[in-house]
């Protein structure tokens, strides 16, 4: 790989194959790396105890605006993998929760994730594994830290 291609070119492409990679893993389940990446959101806050989600709670925990949002979950409740129904405190927000079909797959969906990770870092050293994720979460940091500011305000 030529040392010269810009570093937000290379997050960009390690994103796309990384979803392709999830992809081509699940087509047998009917889903795809997107929707698979909703589902396990959508688990982790129902694990949180949350009492109600809404599609609004899933569209920030999965960084997904909300016209994409709706398209992923139309998709996924004819799948049979979630229900969508009024709230039970104001009827007009549309709550979302996980059906058993859905549940019955987060062994695998953890296992899938950590199965493209390693194959995207084939030849690594479990030691420059651990330092990546490590880079990785701090960089997110980061990111939560900046949102909404200027890059000026931010800069070191």
């Amino acid at each position: 790989m030529k040392s010269d291609m810009p570093i937000g070119l290379r997050f960009s492409l390690l994103h796309r194959a990384f979803l392709r990679q999830m992809d081509q893993r699940l087509l047998e389940k009917d889903l795809t790396g997107v929707q698979f990446g909703v589902l396990a959101a959508l688990i982790r806050l129902e694990e949180r105890g949350e009492a109600e989600l809404s599609q609004r709670d899933l569209e920030n925990a999965s960084r997904v605006t909300h016209p994409t949002m709706t398209e992923i979950i139309k998709r996924l409740e004819k799948k049979g993998f979630l229900l969508c129904r009024p709230g039970q405190l104001d009827r007009r927000r549309k709550c979302v929760s996980s059906t058993e079909k859905a549940r019955s797959l987060r062994r695998e969906m953890a296992e899938l994730d950590h199965s493209v990770f390693r194959w995207l870092c084939r030849g690594m050293s479990r030691e420059q594994m651990e330092q990546l994720i490590g880079a990785i979460d701090r960089m997110l940091e980061n990111a939560a830290v900046c949102r909404g500011k200027g890059i000026e305000e931010n800069s070191d």
